[in-house]
């Protein structure tokens, strides 16, 4: 079952999840993860159970939906100057939030849901960013590579690591991106 789309931003819908969101991000913060549940999350959004399992099936896909809406960047990515520069910036800052403990989490939730289209909707989040990057690059009058390029080999091997639970360093992460830029001189 996948989250129900195109309601109505604004109407119930909107105030109903605004709420269930945040009843799950308050007991995520007051207890472990294995005890929460959909009756819980209910209760403490004030709606019933069955307004949770109509709209996210299971707490799988509610986890999940939270996760994507905390992974939505909420600003543009650094202007550091250059191309290369702003990429470098930008993906520190992913490699450290995506390997720190909630960044794990957030990830683990979107990949165990049933259905893809969260993961599709985080690395669409991704693509706007470096998008954003490859833009101001280009509006420099920088070459800058094509986004699946920096998608397939800066974002791929930092979540990779991520993944398989080795923390991307720093230095790793500046090679992947010295790599991507060399490929564009």
């Amino acid at each position: 079952m996948t989250v129900k789309e195109n309601l109505r931003p604004g109407g119930r819908s909107a105030r109903v999840q605004a709420s269930v969101h945040k009843a799950v991000r308050e007991l995520m913060a007051e207890m472990s993860r294995a005890d929460v549940t959909i009756p819980l999350i209910a209760g403490k959004a004030g709606v019933t159970p069955s307004t949770i399992y109509r709209r996210w099936g299971d707490l799988q896909q509610l986890l999940a939906d939270v996760a994507v809406d905390r992974l939505r960047p909420d600003m543009q990515p650094v202007d550091a100057g250059s191309g290369k520069a702003d990429l470098q910036a930008w993906a520190e800052q992913y490699a450290e939030e995506m390997s720190s403990g909630p960044g794990r989490e957030m990830i683990r939730d979107v990949l165990a849901a049933q259905a893809g289209a969260n993961a599709c909707k985080c690395a669409e989040f991704t693509r706007q960013q470096i998008g954003v990057i490859a833009e101001r690059a280009k509006a420099r009058g920088e070459v800058f590579p094509d986004v699946e390029r920096v998608m397939d080999q800066v974002v791929a091997p930092i979540i990779y690591r991520i993944l398989f639970g080795d923390v991307p360093a720093t230095r790793r992460v500046r090679d992947l991106v010295a790599r991507v830029m060399s490929a564009t001189d």
